[in-house]
Parts: structure tokens; sequence; C-alpha cells
């Protein structure tokens, strides 16, 4: 009897950990297009630009978005941040996975379950609304400790590139490819290092 009662309540401890928890949900209204913020979002030049100093993208189900803080690496190395492209609906919606972290990143188990989705949609006087939503977790209390990090992390990725934008007047004119602008891989990924995180997504930026 008391063998039992012991099992219900370690199968009620572990399903109150695994309980899902509400997403972390940032929005934001940037002043230039969607086709401007899409390409920000979604090519090297863009991420380069405002986000981090090295980065690369396989636009395509499947395909990887690679990205490093640190402007002496070479991407590959330690530093990296890799996401996985789940889906996307181009100038609407992308979404991705954080699947390699950074050395040093300390939610790694947690980070399995997340993934992150960024939703574009048009605003008033040509703008664009950007929402990021990174879902997957829980109840743990490695992953409560990653909520907090991404919380952080999201926010300030997407006031840099509230700024990118905000000083498009003063950019290169011409430019039919970022509208004016540069872009982020903002996912699963995106970290605050002001906020004591480890360099991560995005858009989601581990």
């Amino acid at each position: 009897m008391i063998a039992s009662l012991l099992a219900v309540l370690v199968l009620a401890q572990s399903s109150s950990r695994d309980a899902a928890a509400p997403p972390v949900v940032h929005s934001a209204v940037i002043n230039a297009s969607i086709t401007g913020v899409w390409a920000a979002l979604t090519t090297r030049e863009g991420i380069e630009s405002w986000m981090v100093p090295h980065a690369d993208i396989d636009l395509r189900v499947g395909g990887k978005m690679r990205t490093t803080y640190n402007k002496d690496a070479v991407l590959g190395d330690d530093s990296t941040i890799e996401n996985t492209i789940l889906s996307y609906d181009p100038e609407r919606m992308l979404s991705i996975r954080a699947t390699k972290a950074p050395k040093g990143f300390p939610f790694l188990k947690a980070l399995e379950a997340m993934w992150t989705v960024i939703y574009l949609e048009p605003a008033d006087a040509g703008r664009t609304k950007v929402t990021v939503r990174s879902l997957g977790f829980t109840q743990d209390p490695e992953s409560v400790e990653m909520r907090k990090f991404f919380e952080a992390g999201n926010k300030l990725t997407l006031d840099k590139l509230v700024e990118r934008f905000a000083a498009r007047k003063a950019l290169r004119p011409g430019s039919a490819t970022f509208g004016g602008w540069g872009a982020p891989s903002l996912g699963a990924h995106s970290v605050a290092e002001d906020a004591g995180a480890s360099r991560f997504r995005g858009r989601g930026e581990a």
C-alpha cells in the first residue's frame, strides 16, 4: 500500500514538472517593410548587420542557421549557435529549433524541448509587427531557469532589431534586398549578454 502511494506521488511530481508552461512572447513594431524585415531575419548579410559579427543560413526546411557573437571566432567552433529551420512561410513566419548551443550553455536538457516561432504582419505606415514566441518550457527547475534566460535574451534581441531599423534613414539607400536595413537570426535563440545570458533565439536566439 505504501509502495503504491509512493509510486503515485512520484508520478504526480513528475507530471507536475513536465506540465507545459506558457510560451515566452515578445512583440515590437519595426520601422521597415515586411520584405525588409524578412531579409533581415533570413540572410547572412542581414544577420551580420545588427545581431552578430558572423553568420550563415541555408533557408530551407531542415536547413541550418549558424551564428556566433564572438568577432574573433570561426563558424563551427565551440562558440557557434546552430538553429535548425523547422518551417517557414516567406515574409510571414519562420520557426526554428536550437540544435547546438555554445560551449558553457547551462540548460542543454531543457533546450531539447524548446522551439521558437517568429511571425511578421503588416502594421501602420508601412511598418512591420514582429512577434517572437518561444515554446516548449515546463515546470522542471532547469526549464524554469532557462525561461528566465530567454525572457531577457529575446527581449534584448528584439530591441536591437527595433534600434537597427529606427536608424534606417541614415543607411545606404537603394537596397531593395534589405529595404534599408539588416537582419537577425532571432529564434530559439537570442542571448542577452548584459543579462548574464550565454549568447543565444533568438529570435529564440542557448
